[in-house]
């Protein structure tokens, strides 16, 4: 596959400037610097963990407030703002390739937003090439910009699919999430054995024989 993904001169797509931003629930403004950020929630951090009678002045539980807050506008969230989404090079596709093409098996973690738990899972996506192609590293840095935000796993399903649609040019995108909920696991039902499943079909997706010919790929 990577071989019909490479040659011709690169162009680079903009980066989300033709579309209204999704709604970015929990998004601090963007007048804030990172370090504002980072200031603002290591301070209410601590106040959390005083509150559940953890010592601060323990030697492992210092840092603890600045690693997470760290940890929370560097990483795990970083793609609240929307000026990280990764640039994407596109390639003409020179070698004609008209047919399915799909990455299998993205690695998913993300946070869902209801009880800030871990959700971790797979992502399979596909598209059919149009005049111009892209780099499969691409893909996976589309699914990790969207997975990095506090998220529904229906929202997330719709937000990969539509920023390949538009870096792409095509309506032609299919996405297939699985994926374990620690908030499902670890509270309440406390159940470890469910996986949840959401999906997209556009364009030619649609069709119920192309639908299917994805689907086989995937399992």
């Amino acid at each position: 596959m990577k071989a019909a993904l490479t040659g011709g001169s690169p162009a680079h797509v903009p980066q989300h400037t033709s579309r209204p931003a999704m709604p970015m629930l929990h998004s601090l403004p963007h007048d804030q610097s990172d370090d504002e950020k980072i200031a603002a929630i290591r301070h209410h951090f601590a106040k959390i963990m005083e509150a559940l009678g953890l010592d601060l002045g323990d030697a492992s539980l210092r840092d603890t407030p600045q690693r997470v807050a760290k940890m929370f506008v560097k990483e795990v969230f970083s793609g609240l703002d929307q000026r990280n989404f990764p640039a994407i090079t596109t390639f003409p596709n020179t070698h004609g390739y008209g047919e399915m093409l799909v990455e299998r098996n993205i690695s998913l973690h993300t946070f869902c937003e209801h009880h800030f738990l871990p959700i971790i899972g797979k992502v399979h996506v596909a598209y059919f090439p149009g005049d111009r192609i892209v780099g499969l590293s691409k893909l996976n840095r589309i699914v990790k910009h969207y997975a990095r935000r506090p998220q529904v796993q229906e929202r997330l399903t719709v937000q990969i699919a539509e920023g390949m649609q538009e870096v792409l040019g095509t309506t032609d995108v299919a996405v297939y999430i699985e994926a374990d909920h620690l908030c499902v696991a670890a509270r309440g039902v406390e159940d470890t054995k469910s996986s949840t499943v959401t999906s997209f079909f556009g364009g030619r997706f649609k069709d119920p024989v192309e639908r299917k010919d994805f689907l086989e790929a995937v399992q």
